[in-house]
């Protein structure tokens, strides 16, 4: 286990330097190339766990020491085996004696006594230190105070419960491919495996825990997909019709672009800025066998605030799928609390408001786009849309509402939960069944 401590600790460190989380365990595990498959699996754990706790882990640890520790990874272990203590099954002796042994690798003799000495005392006073933090909000709620502040302002009904389902574990959702079978047929297929027990939600099937995708029955034949709930309500807003001219913009990934044409034979571009992840765009169309049904996109490498991509043929519909803080799906992303400042928000609020008039001109009269975050920020969301429609006169925003009995076939609403607060109800909140997204259908008049 102390193996997966120092990596998970190493990996750690390096997001506090800035660095996005898997970047840093693939960095960190190619420092520790012996670890066994499992060591490699528990340092993730541990490297999710603390991150997704880290306001309240390090609170913990503030009160353990005399003095700020100047060696950071060496605080980064300590943060590691206190979650451990704090979260984890393991057994408390077991996480002290590996944690000692891993901190004999680090350049201090001091080390290991110190870390004995900390974890020890934690266990210790574990029931008052806790007392002592249980009016402070970062460590309540693991997130930072400006996070907390922000939904406080925005989602005065809702910012607990957006904030503790920002911290559990993600639920895993799979889109079923309908092409290939219905979703109730493939349900009695996993029932079948006895693999998991799942719940339908429309077209997706929402897993009581995650499986592995090579024993998720079909992956690779691309009868199933994972994809969040929340995130699958994409393709069924955009109004798809077979025929249409269709852009899927900022598509990497793929998952969207893949459910496209699924939903509807379309004639379909689906362009990034990106072309290593524009590849893993082809990937997943690959895997779904979609060029077995004749059904193709043209894949572009493309900046969706210019349009010296495009061909000149107007879009049908258009999926800008913008980039943005991602703070709707924190639980599956637990570093950018932590890397995320209040100022980003301004950056990515100017990135939006380039790419949203360009698409537009894109866009085919009568035709609809859908505007689609995974932040749950009002700059980002409603916000930016309202400042976009004062500036065109030739933009109209539809209300998503309408849309509950025109597709109750394919969308189980009442597992979605939208922001009541909002007249046009475009913000999906995190709860158990998906993650935070926000959609704005907007059509060209």
């Amino acid at each position: 286990m102390n193996v997966s401590q120092l990596v998970a600790a190493e990996a750690i460190q390096q997001v506090f330097a800035g660095r996005n989380l898997n970047i840093a365990l693939e960095s960190a595990l190619h420092s520790h190339a012996s670890a066994t498959p499992q060591q490699r699996a528990v340092a993730q754990d541990l490297s999710y766990g603390t991150l997704r706790f880290y306001g309240q882990i390090q609170a913990l640890l503030a009160q353990l020491l005399e003095k700020p520790l100047r060696d950071e990874r060496l605080r980064c272990l300590l943060l590691v085996a206190i979650y451990q203590l704090q979260h984890d099954k393991a057994a408390s002796h077991t996480v002290v004696d590996q944690a000692v042994k891993a901190a004999s690798q680090f350049k201090h003799a001091w080390a290991k006594g110190l870390v004995n000495g900390v974890l020890r005392n934690f266990l210790r006073q574990q029931d008052s230190l806790l007392q002592k933090i249980s009016d402070n909000e970062v460590a309540t709620y693991s997130y930072p105070k400006w996070w907390i502040s922000k939904l406080k302002l925005q989602y005065p009904q809702s910012w607990q419960a957006m904030l503790v389902a920002g911290n559990v574990h993600p639920p895993m959702s799979l889109r079923v491919n309908q092409r290939r079978m219905p979703v109730t047929d493939y349900q009695k297929k996993l029932d079948e495996q006895s693999l998991v027990n799942s719940h339908p939600g429309g077209y997706a099937l929402i897993l009581d825990k995650a499986l592995p995708v090579d024993r998720i029955p079909g992956f690779y034949d691309g009868d199933v997909s994972v994809q969040d709930y929340g995130a699958q309500l994409a393709a069924e807003l955009l109004d798809l019709h077979d025929g249409m001219q269709v852009l899927d913009a900022c598509c990497a990934p793929g998952g969207k672009t893949g459910h496209i044409l699924e939903k509807a034979d379309v004639s379909l571009t689906a362009m990034d800025s990106d072309a290593t992840r524009l590849r893993r765009t082809e990937d997943n169309l690959q895997r779904l066998n979609l060029p077995r049904l004749k059904l193709e996109a043209r894949l572009v490498v493309g900046d969706a605030a210019s349009d010296d991509w495009w061909d000149g043929v107007p879009f049908d519909r258009i999926l800008a799928d913008v980039p943005c803080t991602a703070s709707g799906i924190v639980r599956r992303h637990v570093d950018i609390k932590w890397l995320r400042r209040e100022a980003d928000i301004s950056s990515f609020t100017r990135q939006q408001a380039a790419i949203l008039p360009s698409l537009w001109r894109l866009l085919a009269k009568g035709g609809k786009l859908l505007y689609v975050t995974c932040s749950v920020f009002h700059e980002e969301n409603q916000r930016q849309v309202d400042n976009f429609l004062k500036t065109q006169a030739d933009a109209k925003q539809l209300p998503l509402a309408a849309f509950e009995s025109a597709t109750s076939d394919t969308v189980a609403w009442d597992t979605v939960t939208w922001d009541t607060t909002t007249e046009k109800h475009g913000q999906l909140l995190p709860c158990a069944q998906h993650d935070g997204f926000f959609y704005a259908l907007l059509q060209k008049q």
